[in-house]
């Protein structure tokens, strides 16, 4: 491999079930902390690194919309269980030390 990596600039798409591991639901800490090591490993190499994670692991909105729900508040629920996901990689990720912020299109200014 080289030092001098291909692209500056990345943006990884996680999917929510890739956290869960080999469980059925929710964050498997050790998978978490294993994206964050190869984020490190980038961010060392000089790569800025963007990502987009889903929420698939916590919670479905189209499931919500399928059982007669109201779609929107099932496309919210499903982005707040983004949001979940990505503090839990932010936690993983300045754990080791690298600096990370989440962004989400619905305001939650102490994030």
């Amino acid at each position: 491999m080289t030092d001098k990596p291909l692209y500056r600039r990345v943006v990884l798409k996680a999917s929510g079930e890739a956290l869960m591991g080999e469980q059925h639901f929710g964050i498997d800490v050790s998978v978490v902390d294993r994206i964050a090591a190869d984020i490190a490993e980038a961010r060392a190499l000089g790569v800025e690194v963007g990502v987009v994670i889903g929420g698939g692991n916590i919670f479905r909105g189209v499931a919500v919309a399928s059982k007669g729900g109201d779609r929107v508040t099932g496309d919210h629920m499903g982005m707040l269980a983004t949001v979940i996901n990505s503090l839990a990689l932010r936690t993983s990720l300045n754990k080791i030390g690298v600096d990370a912020v989440v962004l989400s299109a619905i305001a939650m200014p102490e994030l």
